[in-house]
């Protein structure tokens, strides 16, 4: 029997373990999506404890402790940091098989050397111990990226954003770059809110927006400020790709519509949806930026705890919605008048993995390696089941070996050893294929592969300044 989380933690064979070890265990990470603050980052943070870094906005978390049966008091409310971090310590051991047991002590063990298990009877050394380390100038923000050989992190940021934290003097270890986030520029639906973002958007970009024209105009503005400030990626978190038929007058008497407060249909708000993402789309491939798509999320279910604290706070769940057709639709608009970018697609529901992994195989045209990408498993499959299925499909309906890896989609800092977790599964997998003799016993070959998908594939793929 083997020790839990010793140096070959899910490497189950020998050819992995060399796999891993001499290829893929020491390369710097490209994190080319994630949620940090870039706030946090440009001051170089430290945590006053471990509740704070660890617990404070992490709704898996915040998930597994409210299936335990703990309060929302010790979630999101008012009860201190420590009694907070006790009922999380309780509900550690009841996360068996689920990828937070193994993130949590994976987290335990790389940023502050703890192997022992958290439980009740550890949680008060624990928390004195991180607590402590917390307070030192390497336990600064900059300073745990520097220790997961962090090269690169890009944020996610609304289009209004001043990206004022992305202008401070940056580090000698690792560099930030904010991504193009336009998602409330697209949710017309309700006509109040969506006003007050224009608003907002009209005095980002310097100009009024009286119609569609404007508003492109305006979005087009923030896409070069965001490009002068190292910006190469735009991202979009979607139920599904819009690709309604539109005319520009139509979507322009849709949007003067809400400007002057009338809420609209469903049928008119997806033409105008279509219209401003074709347009964007457009923006990004003149720019020779990234677009990313994260499909399928059904967002904040329970409408009384939106009520109660709000969006994005753990009730979201997989969404069953149509992709392939409108998906499909989309990528050829703009692939027919040769405006389609680098696009990375992230699916949230594993039976569209394979729809996925066959679609970037219609529009990869030789114009770069691997233009088109099957995303690395997302949200509620960022689990070793998920990780699988997702190499797997992308292995036998593509080609693994141009995929640009793993990222941490995290707000937290001290995610990164989701990269490890990755590199594990990823190692195991090929390792799997040679012992059963569906590979060549060539590590040296199959080394290379891995050192692309962890690193050097991602590093040629986005053209970071």
């Amino acid at each position: 029997m083997r020790n839990f989380l010793d140096d070959n933690f899910l490497l189950q064979n020998k050819t992995a373990e060399i796999l891993y070890h001499d290829f893929a265990k020491s390369l710097p990470i490209i994190d080319y999506h994630c949620h940090l603050p870039p706030q946090e980052i440009a001051e170089d943070k430290n945590f006053d404890n471990l509740t704070g870094i660890w617990l404070d906005g992490d709704h898996y978390k915040w998930r597994a402790m409210r299936t335990f049966g703990i309060p929302e008091a010790y979630i999101t409310g008012d009860k201190d940091d420590y009694s907070k971090f006790e009922k999380w310590a309780a509900t550690v051991p009841y996360t068996i098989r689920n990828p937070l047991f193994h993130w949590t002590h994976l987290e335990l063990k790389n940023y502050f050397g703890i192997e022992k298990l958290l439980t009740p009877e550890t949680a008060a050394s624990i928390y004195e111990e991180c607590t402590q380390k917390l307070g030192a100038e390497d336990y600064s923000t900059n300073a745990l990226l520097k220790k997961m050989k962090v090269e690169v992190v890009c944020t996610t940021d609304d289009p209004t954003d001043n990206l004022c934290y992305h202008q401070a003097p940056g580090s000698d270890h690792f560099k930030m770059f904010p991504a193009f986030r336009p998602d409330k520029a697209l949710a017309i639906e309700n006509a109040r809110d969506f006003n007050r973002y224009i608003q907002k958007l009209s005095a980002a970009a310097d100009m009024e927006i009286k119609d569609l024209d404007g508003l492109l105009e305006a979005l087009q503005r923030r896409v070069d400020y965001f490009h002068t400030q190292g910006a190469r990626l735009s991202d979009h978190g979607l139920e599904y790709v819009y690709s309604n038929d539109f005319t520009l007058g139509s979507a322009n008497n849709t949007f003067k519509s809400v400007l002057a407060s009338k809420d609209v249909g469903e049928p008119e708000a997806l033409e105008f949806k279509s219209a401003v993402l074709y347009h964007l789309g457009q923006m990004y491939a003149d720019k020779g930026w990234v677009q990313q798509f994260h499909l399928g999320a059904l967002r904040n279910v329970s409408s009384r705890q939106q009520q109660l604290l709000g969006p994005d706070t753990g009730f979201d769940s997989i969404g069953d919605f149509d992709q392939a057709k409108a998906l499909a639709v989309f990528l050829d608009r703009l692939d027919a008048n040769n405006k389609l970018a680098k696009t990375i697609l992230y699916n949230l529901n594993p039976r569209d993995n394979e729809v996925m992994a066959t679609m970037i195989g219609n529009f990869n045209d030789g114009s770069s390696r691997g233009k088109m990408q099957f995303g690395s498993a997302w949200w509620f499959l960022d689990t070793k089941d998920g990780m699988e299925k997702q190499l797997n499909s992308l292995s036998n309906l593509g080609l693994l070996s141009c995929f640009v890896g793993m990222l941490t989609d995290s707000r937290s800092f001290l995610s990164y050893p989701r990269h490890e977790y990755f590199r594990r599964i990823l190692c195991n997998l090929l390792g799997k294929d040679v012992e059963n003799g569906e590979l060549p016993d060539d590590t040296k070959w199959l080394g290379e592969i891995v050192s692309d998908i962890c690193y050097h594939n991602a590093k040629s793929y986005f053209n970071f300044k």
